[in-house]
């Protein structure tokens, strides 16, 4: 599966892409220059329970860690996977 990013200054997606179909894609919208806001997360039916929501939340998480900002968690499956995974808690705003 791959994982590709669109960004602009105000707007952004993931978009997940497995043998050229669209997997699933989760957008966003930024609040400032130092935190951007997960807004929806949507998956194909074709892709349910493969994990591809939480792998497009993953791809964010790295995402703001190495441009160093913070995440705020609006989608509720987004939040969900933050609420149940210690370990991403150092991107939250």
């Amino acid at each position: 599966m791959n994982i590709e990013q669109t960004n602009d200054e105000k707007k952004g997606l993931f978009k997940a892409i497995e043998d050229g179909k669209l997997a699933g894609e989760m957008t966003y919208v930024w609040a400032g220059s130092d935190k951007l806001i997960i807004d929806h997360t949507e998956v194909s039916p074709d892709f349910s329970g493969k994990g591809v929501g939480k792998k497009l939340v993953l791809e964010a998480v790295g995402y703001a860690r190495a441009k160093h900002v913070k995440i705020l968690p609006l989608c509720p499956f987004a939040k969900s996977v933050f609420d149940k995974n210690q370990d991403l808690q150092d991107v939250l705003f």
